[in-house]
């Protein structure tokens, strides 16, 4: 088998993904045309050339531009159902996704709003599709404290709906231990945690996400190589990173493809997994990310497997589930 048909037979599950960060432009632009706003673009292609970013706080203006179109449930539903499409396409038959209630809230948008549209794609889609996924609430790092204390409280009603809490934006100067106590009140609420740490951010920050956050999972974690110490822990907790190729190469994290540090920290014993993080703006979704690592990287059937393998052991899938699809996986 070809390892691109190879990497299009495995069943994976993507575990970072920010729903907003996969707004197509042809749908941006009509959603922006059904709502009426206003958006500064005249056409799909000023769209997609707005798309040309340098770092990520140029994509992050971009991203919050793009997300002021969203007004009701049907837009949310249309957002998450589209994504679920693109799932379908690449064998992604599990997904855990990021949602920022505070992007839609501080322009006035109910809480209920967003949850209600994702919540009945993702019912849809298990439904349609047979695709399993799980919500995960991020808060916006780039804002303070007090803010996620209060979008943590305006989840209450929609406990059931969430599953997992999360922490993205921009990451420098805005290290995890600014929301130790928020996320101390989420796991006390009984919620799942994982936070963005070591994608721009030092080592330090992945420490302070593990000690402090005490997170289940870490997204992106590409700079732990950084600290060796940090690099055995991961190995012997069995920590998963949720990293993110074509982002990393996208944002300049790498600069050319092959000398990502995926490969290298698979090869050591760390559970990296695959994701397309926001696949709208980075350049491709689920495969995309896989054919560009195999490629650049010239990584071996067992590694591309083994990838594979990781996406559900590092998932929050009851463990038969997870053995369902590992077994699976094998037998390919």
């Amino acid at each position: 088998m070809q390892q691109h048909d190879l990497i299009a037979a495995l069943p994976k599950a993507e575990l970072h993904l920010h729903i907003e960060g996969s707004f197509e432009p042809e749908l941006m632009f009509e959603i922006a045309k059904r709502n009426q706003v206003q958006i500064p673009y005249q056409s799909v292609e000023e769209v997609k050339q707005a798309y040309n970013f340098h770092n990520l706080q140029s994509f992050l203006d971009i991203y919050y531009a793009g997300a002021s179109v969203l007004l009701y449930a049907q837009d949310f539903y249309d957002l998450a159902w589209a994504y679920f499409e693109k799932c379908q396409q690449d064998n992604v038959v599990h997904t855990e996704i990021m949602f920022d209630p505070q992007t839609h809230t501080d322009r006035g948008v109910a809480f209920e709003t967003v949850i209600q549209g994702l919540h009945r794609a993702c019912v849809d889609a298990e439904q349609k599709l047979g695709i399993t996924s799980y919500l995960i609430m991020s808060f916006l790092r780039h804002l303070s404290e007090d803010a996620a204390f209060e979008t943590l409280k305006q989840a209450e009603p929609f406990k059931d709906k969430i599953k997992i809490v999360g922490l993205d934006s921009s990451e420098v100067g805005h290290p995890p231990s600014k929301f130790e106590r928020v996320f101390s009140k989420a796991r006390q609420q009984g919620y799942l945690v994982v936070a963005h740490a070591g994608e721009e951010g030092p080592a330090d920050y992945v420490w302070e996400a593990l000690d402090l956050l005490k997170v289940n999972r870490i997204d992106h974690g590409v700079r732990s190589e950084e600290d060796d110490i940090l690099m055995q822990r991961l190995i012997s907790e069995k920590m998963p990173l949720t990293v993110c190729p074509l982002s990393n190469l996208k944002l300049c994290v790498v600069d050319d493809m092959a000398q990502h540090n995926i490969q290298r920290m698979l090869q050591k014993g760390v559970m990296v997994t695959v994701n397309s993080d926001d696949p709208a703006y980075f350049g491709g979704y689920m495969n995309d990310n896989f054919y560009a690592i195999a490629d650049a990287l010239a990584l071996s059937n067992l590694e591309l497997k083994q990838l594979a393998i990781h996406s559900f052991q590092a998932s929050f899938l009851p463990n038969e589930q997870k053995t369902k699809w590992i077994n699976k996986i094998n037998a390919i």
